[in-house]
């Protein structure tokens, strides 16, 4: 019977002391072990946020929700949103603390996006609130983003890729075996035409060549013309004519030394007539005395241009720099 009663004793303590262990574990999940400060935010929706959520500074517990309550201002509701952290936690001011799932599995807690501001939030004053994220809302985004897109622009894409295949199909059915035979008569005709361009294509070559080779022959024929001695020949012949034209224009310019006496003659006859007179005499004794020499020059030049002609045409070897041809006639 005492041993039983030992035996009772010995549960009881165990089992209180399991109460107590929770206990206590318990208070420490939940951050009351010790002194806490208090700061609130506001939401417009606090899906998955209650009592006990967990407050995450950067990845690190610090405390958890107290209270949420809701208030209605300008006609919308507003949800206050209690927290307790540790004492003595520095926050700055310019921090925002957003709902989110630190992960896929996991459940919401209040995450503490710390700022950059020297200046610390006062215990009871409010942290910036920022909107919530999550991967569900995000994917329910795209959702209905991809199915606006569906619905606008890939059906009415649909619709007209079918329609032109059916179109490209009919066109296929109707038109392609006219266009088939089309290219068929083009083949043939490209064949008949090639095989004719492979035909003639020794007779344009060898007519090429032979072109080619009169045309350098014409062209050594030509640089013989160009001899010395047939530009001898014609320098001799221009420097004749140029020197008969020099006297030609001595003359004419007498003849208008006359002209103008003439014209003064008549003007007035009486008093240059003796001037005139003498100069006229002068005149025509001066051409009296050219006038041979001019004749001699312009017969001499005649002779040679009808020498060089007659022997041009009884040789045309001579503009190449041939010897002339005995002549045999009699």
């Amino acid at each position: 019977m005492r041993y039983s009663k030992i035996n009772y004793l010995v549960v009881g303590v165990f089992v209180i002391a399991m109460i107590a262990s929770a206990i206590v574990a318990i208070a420490v999940l939940t951050g009351r072990t010790g002194n806490v400060d208090r700061y609130f935010t506001v939401y417009d929706n606090v899906t998955g946020v209650k009592f006990g959520t967990q407050v995450i500074y950067e990845g690190y517990p610090i405390g958890q929700v107290e209270t949420v309550s809701p208030n209605e201002v300008n006609g919308r509701m507003e949800f206050r949103v209690d927290i307790s952290i540790q004492q003595g936690w520095r926050i700055p001011e310019d921090s925002q603390i957003e709902i989110a799932a630190p992960s896929l599995l996991s459940s919401v807690a209040l995450q503490v996006h710390a700022g950059i501001s020297r200046d610390s939030l006062t215990p009871g004053d409010r942290v910036n609130s920022r909107a919530a994220s999550s991967v569900f809302g995000a994917v329910s985004s795209l959702a209905e983003q991809v199915a606006k897109v569906i619905e606008t622009d890939a059906k009415p894409l649909f619709r007209e890729v079918t329609g032109t295949f059916r179109e490209l199909k009919q066109f296929i059915g109707q038109d392609g075996k006219v266009i088939t035979s089309d290219v068929q008569t083009l083949l043939s005709d490209s064949k008949a035409l090639i095989e004719n361009l492979q035909r003639r294509i020794p007779g344009i070559a060898d007519n090429i060549q032979s072109f080619t080779e009169n045309l350098t022959q014409a062209s050594r024929e030509v640089g013989k013309m160009a001899s010395p001695a047939n530009r001898r020949q014609v320098e001799d012949i221009l420097t004749q004519m140029n020197q008969a034209t020099i006297k030609f224009d001595a003359v004419l310019n007498s003849m208008d030394k006359v002209l103008e006496d003439v014209s003064r003659l008549a003007v007035d006859p009486k008093e240059d007539v003796e001037t005139i007179l003498g100069e006229s005499r002068y005149v025509v004794e001066s051409l009296s005395r050219h006038i041979d020499s001019i004749n001699q020059n312009m017969e001499s030049a005649a002779r040679n241009m009808n020498e060089f002609s007659r022997q041009i045409r009884a040789n045309p070897g001579l503009l190449l720099g041939s010897s002339p041809q005995p002549n045999k006639a009699r």
